[in-house]
């Protein structure tokens, strides 16, 4: 038997319906990418980066987190090394990660952006850091002409409500050819716990103009801006959130509560929960009536190490999969705002896998008919858009929805590395499409099928989105 070489072009296709259907359809597809963390500013600035690390391992927890598993200090990694030490230390850990998407991503991203087909070993590290670098410092591997590599369409950047997106007015001014659109994220007005929400509040109501004395002050402040990111391309907003809150609320409630917090008095856990259910719901309303997408990212237990957040902060690889029950009150949310015909296109991603089939069956419950796959079950997220979860997640979504409707892949990355992404969730659903062929489970029609993908991987999401 023969062995496939690795990451060559039918890398992880396994039989030729697979790969006419990547090659021929899914491939030449452009990238919408609908959800990602990418800095406005280097878009609009058409950064160059100094060097393979300062674009690679810079903000990048994942290569954190593996990094520490193999007893790398934090001076590598967030610390004062030089860039080139923790790109070696980077490479001394890269030959460990066999199995995790990270040697897969790792090896992809160098061969799709740089035409590197050396695997990156402590050997290798020196002369594959030069050769990136070298290209790094070109014209041709700004930020917007790494997009552009990577035939990318649209990108919808992650913005608080209090962002100014003068970075995005810049781009559309400049008329550039890569539509970059702001979504709009709230949750710091929601998390009425945090110790940062007043501060949080009193600049909310700066910018907006208004001051937020009343539930209904914050409501009018957040659709004060909500507005603002409309007129600048806004078309969907964004929650991360542990689980969605449905407590029943009443506004007098919720302003009372509010109003506590406000003057630095302690809310209860049950307080929270409602005024948190009051903020969604409200929000709810506000994304159906201006035509948004609103999108709930569910199920992280955030900043576990208490010691590395006082030492480094948030975002910084201290996060895992959280256990918390996901159905009833997301039920009750969707329900709730279904009943007043209030219910926007709605995109649910869950973290923890034993709730992909809770996700693809909760859609169900809300398509209308109004729209085309008007409620989505989001893909694989962050622990999970890898190999094994990517196919959990299609496969849960075609026993249980249609398959035919999904909108397909985003990167959720903060690199501009990490588009080879697409590339790898495309391989991995046309692989799926043509072992069914191949067993028989669904006809030899590529033309029809490759119809299907392309929709999967483009047409849909530029339909949903309406870009």
């Amino acid at each position: 038997m023969n062995i496939k070489p690795f990451l060559d072009d039918n890398f992880l296709l396994e039989n030729r319906t697979a790969e006419i259907l990547y090659h021929e359809y899914a491939a030449r597809q452009p990238i919408i990418d609908y959800h990602n963390h990418l800095p406005p500013d280097e878009i609009a600035s058409n950064k160059k980066f100094a060097n393979l690390t300062a674009v690679w391992l810079n903000g990048d927890h994942y290569k954190w987190r593996a990094m520490r598993t193999m007893g790398v200090p934090e001076r590598y990694i967030t610390g004062d090394a030089t860039d080139f030490e923790k790109f070696q230390k980077w490479a001394e850990t890269v030959p460990f990660t066999i199995r995790n998407p990270l040697f897969h991503w790792t090896h992809l991203e160098l061969k799709r952006y740089f035409g590197i087909t050396d695997l990156l070993t402590p050997k290798t590290a020196e002369k594959i850091y030069n050769q990136c670098s070298e290209l790094l410092n070109t014209d041709a591997y700004s930020t917007r002409n790494l997009l552009r590599k990577m035939n990318v369409e649209v990108v919808c950047s992650t913005d608080d409500p209090v962002d100014d997106l003068r970075f995005h007015q810049q781009v559309k001014q400049e008329g550039m050819d890569i539509k970059m659109l702001p979504a709009f994220r709230p949750d710091k007005a929601i998390l009425i716990e945090k110790e940062s929400f007043p501060a949080y509040i009193q600049k909310l109501g700066e910018v907006a103009d208004i001051d937020i004395q009343s539930f209904d002050d914050l409501l009018e402040a957040l659709q004060n801006r909500a507005d603002y990111f409309d007129k600048n391309g806004c078309k969907l907003s964004d929650h991360g959130l542990e689980q969605v809150y449905a407590e029943e609320f009443t506004g007098h409630e919720a302003n009372a509560i509010f109003k506590k917090r406000m003057a630095g008095l302690p809310v209860t856990p049950e307080e929270a929960r409602k005024f948190m259910s009051a903020m969604l719901y409200h929000l709810g309303c506000m994304y159906a009536e201006k035509g948004w997408v609103q999108q709930f990212h569910l199920g992280a237990l955030r900043n576990n190490s208490s010691r590395m957040m006082r030492q480094l902060g948030p975002d910084t690889g201290f996060d895992s999969i959280g256990d918390w029950e996901q159905a009833a009150a997301l039920s009750k949310f969707l329900n709730r705002l279904d009943t007043e015909d209030k219910l926007a296109k709605t995109i649910l991603y869950n973290l923890n896998p034993r709730d992909n089939e809770v996700m693809a069956t909760m859609i169900g419950n809300f398509n209308d008919g109004s729209t085309r796959g008007k409620m989505q079950f989001g893909s694989a997220w962050w622990f999970l858009d890898q190999k094994d979860g990517m196919e959990k997640q299609l496969n849960a979504l075609s026993n249980m929805g249609l398959l035919s409707c999904f909108i397909g892949m985003l990167t959720d990355s903060r690199s501009f590395l990490s588009f080879p992404r697409h590339e790898y969730f495309r391989r991995l659903l046309c692989n799926l499409i043509g072992r069914d062929v191949h067993n028989g489970e669904l006809p030899d029609d590529t033309k029809w099928l490759g119809g299907i993908v392309e929709d999967i991987c483009y047409r849909n999401a530029k339909g949903y989105f309406g870009f």
